[in-house]
């Protein structure tokens, strides 16, 4: 008897959701917090609560969640129901905006200011370059004050060694990527 009443229960609430839903009279809420939750689960007096406000209820869509642990395989979803799905399991999730068009002359312009950009760091390397090649003394640094040890100036050289590779390194990624912009 006890499982046929709670059997007719459950049928009876699904069927008041169901008819709720479809007269659209669901309110859906925004609730603060890490991760913001929006939700349809609550009452008003929880929402008040729980400092939650209520959202229109047109459709939300999500063009994409940030990469999860548990979740990268999953695609993105669309409608609210997601959006409070992705918020439980820790994604946020990521509003669509339209495409923006680029024409010739903006593509153009930011082109030019990547290229500007990049000559600027790549003189700024350079004249780094010079300092550590010159600090560097073809491997015969000057020795400090505080180097009386000899173990603390091997160190100091071969950090410098280090940095002038990394700076060399860098001047020819630099070269690279201004080439890739040079080319038509």
């Amino acid at each position: 008897m006890k499982h046929t009443s709670r059997a007719l229960l459950h049928a009876a609430l699904l069927l008041s959701g169901a008819a709720a839903q479809a007269q659209g009279s669901t309110t859906v809420y925004r609730c603060p917090g890490p991760p913001i939750l929006y939700t349809d689960a609550i009452s008003a007096q929880q929402a008040r609560a729980r400092g939650c406000q209520a959202v229109d209820a047109s459709p939300v869509t999500i063009s994409g969640t940030r990469p999860h642990a548990a979740s990268r395989a999953t695609p993105p979803a669309t409608g609210v129901a997601s959006a409070t799905a992705a918020a439980a399991s820790g994604t946020a999730p990521v509003v669509a905006r339209p495409a923006e068009r680029v024409t010739a002359p903006q593509q153009r312009e930011r082109d030019n200011d990547a290229r500007a950009i990049l000559q600027a760091e790549l003189q700024r390397e350079q004249t780094r370059l010079q300092q550590l090649l010159a600090e560097y003394n073809d491997g015969q640094p000057e020795r400090l004050g505080h180097e009386r040890n000899n173990q603390r100036y091997l160190d100091r050289v071969a950090a410098l060694k280090a940095s002038i590779e990394r700076s060399s390194a860098d001047i020819a990624a630099l070269q690279r990527e201004l080439a890739r912009l040079s080319r038509p």
